[in-house]
């Protein structure tokens, strides 16, 4: 069993944040009772079609934590374990909405175990009332000019981040 020092109680919530949403937001503010700081690293996702340049990624994500100095935004190309390594960082941050979200990243904390064995994931649930939100159902509802509110962190427009 792994015992993280305070330098060590510092989390990685990597993705590629196309766009970064209420989910997210909520995952992040509750993690913050967990961790002392928290990098957002948003990742280039070459199966994913993006809508926001990773520029205006970069500046919604700190913008949602303008409040709050312990958040840290950061961009990488390349494997998540690599982005660990280089951030001195051993604790992965994800949020699940579903089953179908655990399969899909147990498989992917496997490889990172693999890659780097000192690698920790930890996985908190998504509040209820956000497990419908994702990225994807946000481009959907902007593709066909919905009211985005709901979804998107509060005071968010993602219209001025297009």
């Amino acid at each position: 069993m792994q015992h993280f020092t305070g330098m060590e109680k510092k989390a990685i919530f990597a993705g590629s944040f196309d766009p970064f949403t209420a989910g997210h937001e909520n995952i992040v503010r509750r993690a913050l009772a967990l961790f002392d700081e928290i990098v957002v690293g948003v990742g280039y996702n070459i199966k994913k079609k993006g809508l926001l340049t990773m520029e205006n990624r970069v500046r919604l994500i700190r913008d949602v934590f303008l409040d709050e100095p312990r958040v840290r935004v950061e961009t990488y190309d390349g494997l998540t374990a690599d982005f660990c390594h280089r951030q001195g960082i051993r604790i992965l941050l994800r949020g699940l909405r579903s089953v179908d979200d655990f399969e899909s990243d147990r498989t992917i904390d496997a490889i990172n175990k693999r890659l780097d064995p000192r690698i920790e994931t930890f996985y908190l649930l998504t509040d209820p009332y956000l497990g419908a939100i994702s990225s994807a159902v946000v481009k959907e509802l902007y593709v066909h000019k919905a009211d985005l509110e709901r979804f998107m962190p509060t005071g968010i427009d993602l219209e001025k981040y297009l």
